[in-house]
């Protein structure tokens, strides 16, 4: 009798980069609510893995300069192995996802970790994290600060950038 596929947990870290900043200023300068500006990197295989301008990364869980995760949100399991998980990685940072295709506003960490959460179960990361760019951009303020924030580079801090050649590096 055949064996019944492995399942493994797929999560969510949720951080806020405004540590509470967004919460308490955003009414003033966009004219709406903001809870976060949000952070987000999948965690499986016992490994974090999340997206900024020097590419695809990977750390121990929390293992970045971030520090714990403001939430963490249960994806679901994944059949997906280790060994084809880190070969998909390893093709979209050659692809999708590679260090000079980051973009503050339309191609971050969130639309990786959304593409990942999809690969891996099928499910979206949650909306409000995903829409959080285009409801800073349908404010006046977010229009005028778009092409400064347009050049800003985020590197998350102690991540270790992924190469297949190293395992998870």
């Amino acid at each position: 009798m055949e064996e019944p596929p492995a399942l493994h947990p797929v999560q969510l870290y949720v951080y806020d980069l405004s540590k509470g900043m967004a919460r308490r200023l955003s009414p003033l300068m966009l004219g709406k609510q903001l809870e976060g500006i949000w952070h987000t990197s999948i965690i499986v295989h016992k490994d974090e893995f999340f997206f900024d301008s020097g590419g695809i990364s990977s750390c121990a869980p929390g293992g970045t300069l971030l520090g714990p995760p403001d939430l963490v949100v249960d994806l679901g399991n994944t059949e997906v192995t280790e060994e084809i998980f880190l070969e998909y990685l390893s093709s979209l940072g050659e692809s999708m996802f590679r260090s000079d295709s980051y973009n503050i506003f339309e191609h971050n960490c969130n639309t990786f970790s959304n593409e990942v959460a999809q690969f891996l179960t099928g499910r979206k990361i949650p909306s409000y994290i995903t829409d959080l760019p285009s409801e800073v951009l349908a404010t006046p303020f977010g229009q005028a600060l778009r092409p400064l924030l347009d050049t800003i580079q985020i590197q998350t801090p102690g991540g270790n950038a992924f190469s297949r050649h190293n395992g998870q590096s």
